[in-house]
């Protein structure tokens, strides 16, 4: 009984070790492997979203609702993208973060911030074209003898570290002046203010005038100084030479032309938008 058996018993592990050796069927294509791709891949690769930072601090232009970021940036990045007809994320890292991030252009291919075009920034930077035009304020309590951005040079300011801002009161101040405080966040600079642990911020006009907006019982206001604070304009952060310039664009000049851009500026700002310096700043590319 055991041999015939054990013939049997070979025979079957033969046949086992045989298949395990076999070449798939020719009608069976094999899955690719490291380093080749298919057509569907290639499609895959194709329609992954961009992904962007942001600094979701800047109500209205950007903040936090919940777990989602909303605000002006957002809308309007929401309709460039749609307009150019590519997929994309937003995600929170705070300024720094933003900027080293999409600098280095492996995870983020952008940022989107109220972020200002500076000579400084385009030597380390790509930008969009103009998209928004803003300038600096000062924000101070009732009855504060601040008139003017001249007015702070002895005085306790607070900033967010490197904004426009930063590089605006460093100016005037004196870089290393110990008066000028700088923060992570335009948040921690407020807060500074309602602290009494400053006599002024200085921040774009969009967020002051909606913190003021927001804080009636705090008493403050906003000083307008154009001679010392000139027209800045926001564009979409890329890395040095990025590709995405050159799709997103014509995205954003045609959301402005065919009156999406408008609409979004009036759902956040209560008004039409004043497009005469932005168009001419555009047009300069």
């Amino acid at each position: 009984m055991k041999k015939p058996f054990m013939l049997l018993l070979f025979t079957l592990i033969f046949a086992m070790l045989a298949g395990c050796g076999a070449p798939p069927p020719q009608d069976t294509p094999a899955a690719a492997t490291s380093g080749e791709s298919s057509s569907t891949e290639t499609a895959a690769t194709d329609d992954t979203p961009i992904k962007f930072a942001t600094d979701a601090s800047y109500a209205p232009m950007e903040f936090m609702d919940l777990d989602q970021v909303k605000g002006f940036d957002i809308d309007f990045l929401d309709a460039v993208m749609k307009q150019a007809g590519m997929k994309y994320e937003v995600t929170n890292t705070g300024w720094d973060t933003m900027l080293e991030s999409v600098r280095q252009g492996t995870e983020y291919k952008a940022g989107i911030s109220s972020v200002s075009i500076t000579a400084d920034r385009k030597e380390s930077y790509s930008f969009s074209l103009p998209y928004f035009e803003s300038t600096n304020v000062i924000m101070v309590k009732e009855g504060s003898d601040i008139k003017s951005a001249l007015d702070l040079k002895n005085k306790k300011v607070a900033v967010q570290n490197g904004t426009t801002a930063d590089i605006l009161m460093s100016g005037i101040m004196g870089k290393d002046n110990s008066n000028l405080s700088r923060f992570e966040s335009n948040a921690l600079a407020l807060l500074e203010l309602d602290n009494g642990g400053a006599d002024a911020v200085v921040a774009d006009i969009a967020i002051v005038n909606e913190y003021i907006k927001n804080n009636p019982d705090k008493k403050l206001v906003s000083i307008s100084d154009s001679k010392n604070f000139n027209s800045e304009y926001y564009g979409i952060l890329y890395p040095k030479d990025s590709e995405l310039k050159a799709k997103l664009d014509p995205a954003i000049q045609a959301i402005i032309d065919n009156g999406t851009y408008a609409e979004i500026y009036k759902k956040w700002f209560g008004t039409e938008p004043d497009l005469t310096n932005l168009k001419a700043e555009m047009a300069k590319g």
